[in-house]
C-alpha cells in the first residue's frame, strides 16, 4: 500500500474553532468540510437558490494530487442540497480558500448554519496527458455510440 500524502491547513480568522476535515467512519473516501460562516448569520438557500459558502480553510495540496468537492449524500437524499459543480476540483497549486458551490434542489428553504457539514473532499492522484492530433482514430465495437446508446 502506497503511503497517503499530508495536506497542510491554514486556517483563517473565520475558520478559527471548526474542525477540519474529518473522515467520518474508518472506509470513508471523503473528508467533510464544515460552512465557516458567523454564528449569527446563517445562510438559507431557497428552491434553484445557489452561494458560494467558505470553509475558512487554505490547503496546500502536494504535487500530483488534486481535491475533488463533492456533494453530502445526505444532504442530497434528505434536503435537495448538492453541488453546483460536482466534483468541483481544486489543483494542487491552488493557494486560496477552499469554497463549497451549494444549490438548493428541494422543495423547501435550506438554513446552513456555522460548522455544518457541506460537503466533502476527496484526494486523488492525477496525470497529465499528452495531447496529439491524428487523421484517423482506430475502431472500436462501440464507435460513436453514446448517450444511452447502450440501453437501460
Amino acid at each position: 500500500m502506497t503511503t497517503a500524502p499530508t495536506l497542510q491547513f491554514q486556517v483563517l480568522p473565520h475558520g478559527e474553532g471548526l474542525d477540519l476535515p474529518a473522515y467520518q467512519t474508518e472506509g470513508a473516501a471523503g473528508a467533510d468540510l464544515r460552512a465557516a460562516i458567523p454564528a449569527d448569520a446563517p445562510v438559507t438557500l431557497a428552491f434553484g437558490e445557489r452561494a458560494m459558502i467558505p470553509t475558512g480553510l487554505k490547503m496546500a495540496i502536494p504535487a500530483g494530487y488534486e481535491v475533488q468537492v463533492r456533494p453530502r449524500s445526505g444532504l442530497a437524499a434528505k434536503h435537495g442540497v448538492t453541488l453546483v459543480n460536482s466534483p468541483g476540483t481544486i489543483d494542487w497549486d491552488y493557494r486560496g480558500e477552499v469554497r463549497a458551490i451549494l444549490i438548493n434542489l428541494g422543495s423547501e428553504p435550506f438554513v446552513i448554519n456555522r460548522g455544518e457539514r457541506i460537503a466533502q473532499m476527496v484526494v486523488a492522484p492525477v496525470t497529465q496527458a499528452s495531447f496529439e492530433v491524428v487523421q484517423t482514430l482506430d475502431e472500436t465495437v462501440r464507435g460513436e455510440g453514446g448517450f444511452g446508446s447502450t440501453g437501460r
